[in-house]
């Protein structure tokens, strides 16, 4: 027991990822305890979230924009968060590093680094991070056969974010909006045709007939009120 004890606390990095494991652990001790039980909901939202969420566009739609997603959001993307709940792919992502991290600690006596050895932890978060992407496979394909579709449904009506690129007409375009933690990219037009361009602060107002996409208007504020 005590050798088990020493493996889990030391060297360093073996520490870090034990009380980070463990921490997740609590979490989902203490979620249980009250009833909530994993998280099978479904949603109205697909996709992105710190969580990060995407709405759909048809198929056929012409989108001419300015700029890519977001690093976050294809960062979150890559390792699925948003088609099965983040919690459950942080927990997993702990874990999978966490034996990583021991594995290494084993495998190259990182204890005679001492303080250094947690520098390991580089290489094993990101060695973490690309597995991830094809370990929650399996985990998204069981989410989306219980009808998860998201974290959790919002209401985007009267919401402001930064569009990330330049609408006008009838053209589509991003709009970057932030609720709690979740980072959402919408499929937006403009309400009346006019531009809108990357960066600037927009509306939502009204919702597309088809709901594959919101309306925005251009957020007034001091510096775009023209005197």
């Amino acid at each position: 027991m005590t050798d088990i004890l020493n493996l889990l606390f030391h060297p360093l990095p073996n520490a870090i990822m034990t009380v980070l494991t463990g921490i997740s652990l609590l979490y989902w001790l203490f979620t249980m305890l009250l009833g909530d039980g994993f998280d099978f909901g479904e949603a109205d939202v697909a996709f992105e979230g710190a969580d990060v969420h995407e709405v759909d566009i048809p198929d056929d739609a012409d989108i001419e924009t300015d700029a890519e997603p977001s690093f976050l959001t294809k960062t979150m993307a890559f390792i699925n968060v948003g088609k099965a709940p983040f919690m459950v792919i942080v927990t997993l992502f702990k874990f999978i590093s966490w034996i990583i991290t021991i594995a290494s600690s084993l495998l190259f006596n990182l204890t005679q680094f001492g303080w250094k050895s947690v520098l390991v932890l580089i290489p094993v978060l990101l060695l973490t991070f690309f597995l991830m992407h094809y370990v929650t496979i399996p985990l998204v394909k069981l989410y989306k056969k219980v009808g998860y579709t998201g974290e959790e449904a919002h209401d985007f009506l009267g919401r402001s974010g930064k569009m990330r690129s330049t609408i006008e007409g009838e053209r589509l375009g991003w709009l970057e909006i932030v609720i709690g933690s979740d980072i959402i990219q919408l499929n937006v037009k403009s309400q009346h045709g006019e531009k809108i361009t990357y960066g600037e602060q927009a509306t939502v107002v009204d919702e597309g007939v088809d709901k594959k996409f919101y309306y925005v208007k251009k957020e007034i504020t001091l510096e775009n009120i023209s005197l």
